[in-house]
């Protein structure tokens, strides 16, 4: 008898962590694997977050904090978006939540009813396409190109547009490409939707500090689009919190007190603990983390370096986050023993099988031509990694 409902039947599992997994498999039966699968910093977390935890456990934030979060923190939060982004949200605009995921799971949810199309430029994060599905929505994929950076142009954006798109979703710097919309780009974005004022647009910046051009642009900041944008950050990427599990949102008051509405049913308000680190995070000034920030920029040309001497993998040069989405179009129909390489994954399957690197294939991404690589792993290992994956494809023929 089979109890499951068709919801989640009809879910995918996320291939990031499905890799990851099989991997950690591999692991536990004493084999050498290189996990380049997982988007999380191998950095710990500053030690004055982890003190503002601390004192906030001394001081016994150890209640049922508000849905949206604590005030002072929503407020810290309104500061840094005014501070970095030019962006003015209010406390009352701001939810706090259990990660960026969930950011972004309450907007989709909140606004999207069975049939709406949410636009989704490929590559884009694995989660949007599942999470629109979950909502009843119908992902509709923007295919870009390695040579344009994977972004859209205002012209290729507008052509996607029918009277059943609902919403807009993507990320600068974006997972898994690196890309980086400039403020030109962004403006002919905002050119085109400022014309559709039914469509919402979520803009996903989690990676915002990891920028190795300057700053981060917002869509939002510009006034003709402010009411149709949601900004999704947090500091996961950033300050090296993944485990905190904290991510927030900037939207239209309407939409910020249906996110409290459809959170106060499901999780309800995010760890107490984290919500003080997260306030001394967005306190301090961003350039406490330039450190991590130039470390992975290091990192990405050493991967870079590496990969310009495997055959078959085309690159660009990321702008940000710490990922590099590589095409490897012309290595399908290779093969090598019982290895037939058909598809991006059969080659991380390959790669896995006989260079013991864990990647992630470009499918789960909507760019099956290409795969991603992680970064966020110290230089010794990446060097290992890589001369892994050159002598695994020196083997295709």
């Amino acid at each position: 008898m089979n109890l499951l409902s068709d919801r989640i039947q009809n879910l995918s599992e996320s291939q990031t962590i499905a890799m990851s997994k099989k991997s950690r498999e591999l692991q536990e039966r004493g084999i050498d694997v290189i996990s380049l699968s997982l988007g999380e910093p191998d950095f710990n977390t500053p030690d004055f977050i982890k003190d503002a935890a601390k004192q906030g456990i001394d001081e016994n934030y150890t209640y049922y904090p508000p849905i949206s979060g604590y005030k002072d923190v929503r407020e810290a939060i309104s500061k840094k978006f005014k501070r970095d982004n030019n962006l003015n949200y209010s406390a009352d605009q701001i939810v706090i939540s259990t990660g960026a995921k969930q950011s972004i799971a309450n907007v989709v949810l909140c606004t999207i009813n069975p049939g709406d199309e949410v636009l989704m430029p490929a590559p884009y994060w694995v989660s949007y396409y599942e999470i629109v599905k979950l909502a009843g929505g119908v992902p509709v994929v923007i295919p870009t190109k390695i040579e344009n950076d994977f972004k859209i142009t205002g012209e290729e954006l507008e052509s996607y547009i029918t009277a059943k798109t609902k919403m807009l979703v993507y990320s600068s710097p974006c997972n898994p490409s690196g890309s980086v919309y400039t403020e030109a780009e962004l403006q002919d974005l905002a050119n085109v939707l400022k014309l559709h004022k039914n469509i919402l647009v979520i803009s996903d910046e989690i990676y915002e500090l990891i920028n190795f051009e300057g700053k981060t642009h917002s869509l939002a900041s510009f006034d003709d689009v402010y009411d149709q944008v949601v900004t999704v950050n947090g500091v996961s990427k950033g300050f090296a919190m993944t485990g905190w599990r904290c991510g927030y949102i900037g939207a239209p008051l309407w939409l910020a007190k249906a996110c409290d509405k459809m959170q106060g049913q499901f999780t309800s308000a995010t760890s107490s603990i984290t919500q003080r680190a997260v306030k001394a995070a967005v306190e301090a000034d961003p350039a406490v983390i330039n450190n991590m920030k130039d470390a992975f920029k290091k990192r990405r040309d050493l991967v870079l370096k590496h990969l310009g001497e495997v055959p078959g993998f085309e690159t660009n040069l990321p702008k940000g986050a710490f990922y590099i989405f590589p095409n490897i179009k012309s290595l399908f129909g290779k093969k090598y023993g019982e290895h037939h390489i058909k598809t991006s994954q059969d080659l991380c399957v390959f790669i896995l099988e006989e260079g013991r690197v864990g990647l992630v294939p470009g499918d789960a991404f909507g760019s099956p031509d290409c795969i991603r690589i992680s970064y966020a792993a110290s230089e010794d290992v990446l060097e290992e990694a890589m001369n892994r994956i050159k002598e695994a494809i020196a083997k295709l023929k």
